[in-house]
């Protein structure tokens, strides 16, 4: 399985454990919701959800009442299919949004992680973001050395470009940095307060404070399109 059809096999999932869908509100919500999809086809989808049903996590459902799949029957349409998380999906996706390995650092997943921070537990949340900001550090360094090597054989519109790749990212650290800080500060609160039962909440994605990203300079989703 490549990585791009495992990402988006996590986001299928992920979507799914929201409510059962059938494909053509899968294939909306992926292009309005998650920014990496954006541009793919149901050549694409469906394949994939064939995948995931075959894997026993998800279970294929008539979507329409018997006299509207008549209707469509009758018009020479196909009724639609509801996809629905079976039990074993949905602990698979447990699995998968437990998992703060090095992968979850890089653009294409990072990106799908976070658009389902408000499924994963806090520890896991700080674990992935703290990884995500090292990735970038080292990122940046790498592009400031070679920028210093290169710098002056550079005409003035690739140096400007290079400026604004080093900008774009020098933006993200920041954003990470006050997630994270925002993330520690929830934490600390709650164990201030044990008496709060919503202290305890482990899974809720709510976060008092949270910053939001003021700029669209964060993982770039045209970089990450599935096709």
């Amino acid at each position: 399985m490549s990585r791009r059809s495992g990402i988006l096999e996590f986001a299928v999932l992920g979507l799914l454990r929201e409510s059962p869908m059938h494909g053509y509100e899968l294939r909306k919500r992926l292009n309005t919701s998650l920014g990496i999809f954006r541009a793919f086809s149901y050549g694409t989808l469906y394949p994939c959800l064939k995948t995931l049903v075959a894997n026993g996590w998800l279970i294929e459902e008539p979507g329409s009442a018997p006299e509207d799949a008549l209707a469509a029957s009758l018009a020479g349409r196909r009724a639609k299919i509801v996809y629905r998380l079976t039990a074993e999906g949905k602990e698979h996706f447990e699995e998968l949004l437990s998992h703060t390995g090095p992968d979850t650092w890089e653009d294409e997943h990072f990106a799908a992680r976070f658009a389902f921070f408000g499924q994963t537990e806090r520890e896991v949340r700080m674990r992935v973001l703290e990884g995500r900001r090292s990735r970038l550090e080292e990122r940046l360094e790498k592009m400031r050395a070679s920028l210093a090597r290169t710098r002056e054989r550079l005409d003035d519109y690739t140096l400007e470009l290079q400026r604004h790749g080093m900008e774009s990212v020098e933006r993200e650290v920041r954003w990470l940095n006050e997630l994270i800080e925002s993330e520690r500060a929830g934490r600390d609160q709650r164990r201030s307060d044990p008496g709060d039962p919503a202290r305890h909440d482990t899974t809720s994605g709510e976060t008092d404070g949270l910053p939001r990203h003021r700029d669209d300079t964060g993982p770039d989703p045209s970089d990450d399109t599935v096709k």
